[in-house]
């Protein structure tokens, strides 16, 4: 692991060692070991700067001007070509961010009274971003993850968020015992079989299990749901496509959810 001291005073330039640590944020096994994540971009790390714990802020003169009042630990102006070889983008911004990662809690209460997400083994780092800007988007304040769902803080799950992760909390669970234990909640998800979404009786509260891109719902997770529905073609009884994308899917689902409490 590259080791770097989090309080180097330097704020002139960006040094090869702290591009490398940088760069080894890429990796999930450094993110674990170190506790921290990046966010690059102007408007992502704009919307995360107010939440989230910045240990570092590498950004251009210009960028650093316009937001006098951003904080981290350390801020480095750097030049356009130093964040672009610390960057893990095709086309670089001007900031950089590397933010500790939270510790949320997700108590009784909150599982009772809202509507929640569960993604079962979604492995698509683009899939499960969008989720959670879907989630932002719906009111929905929190998701929970299997252990082998992709990790919120890969970068490209970090951008397809477009700063909702900064609203949304993620937990990751066993999932199968999380849903073992909710069995006097409505537990939602969708098969070929399941009731017409749109006849069927939704709650305002409950848990919304989402299925992984190529399986659906894991067998050891469908046994918990206690309310299985089916999202309808159209025109109803026609040849198409076999499935939907999960992120799409969601974005159907959740619509419905918040159709009905309008």
């Amino acid at each position: 692991m590259i080791s770097i001291n989090i309080a180097t005073p330097s704020n002139r330039m960006l040094s090869k060692n702290q591009q490398k640590y940088i760069l080894s944020l890429q990796q999930k096994k450094h993110r674990n070991e170190t506790g921290y994540f990046v966010a690059e971009g102007n408007k992502l790390v704009g919307d995360m700067l107010p939440t989230f714990d910045c240990q570092w802020l590498i950004g251009t003169t210009d960028w650093l001007q316009m937001h006098p009042d951003a904080k981290a630990k350390l801020i480095v102006e750097a030049t356009k070509e130093e964040i672009r070889k610390a960057s893990g983008l095709t086309t670089p911004q001007d900031v950089i961010a590397v933010f500790r990662k939270p510790n949320y809690s997700l108590n009784s209460e909150s599982i009772e009274k809202q509507l929640i997400i569960a993604a079962d083994c979604i492995q698509d780092p683009g899939n499960l971003g969008t989720i959670i800007r879907l989630a932002d988007w719906f009111g929905i304040q929190h998701i929970v993850c299997s252990l082998d769902t992709v990790d919120v803080y890969n970068p490209k799950t970090v951008q397809a968020t477009m700063g909702a992760l900064a609203r949304v909390k993620v937990h990751y669970v066993d999932l199968v015992e999380f849903l073992k234990n909710q069995q006097s909640t409505a537990i939602y998800g969708t098969f070929l079989d399941g009731d017409d979404m749109y006849n069927a009786q939704l709650s305002q509260n409950g848990i919304i299990v989402m299925g992984n891109e190529g399986n659906g719902i894991s067998s050891t997770s469908e046994q918990y749901i206690n309310k299985r529905l089916y999202i309808p073609n159209f025109p109803a009884g026609t040849e198409t496509s076999e499935s939907l994308n999960v992120a799409v899917a969601t974005a159907i689902i959740c619509a419905e959810f918040r159709r009905r409490i309008r």
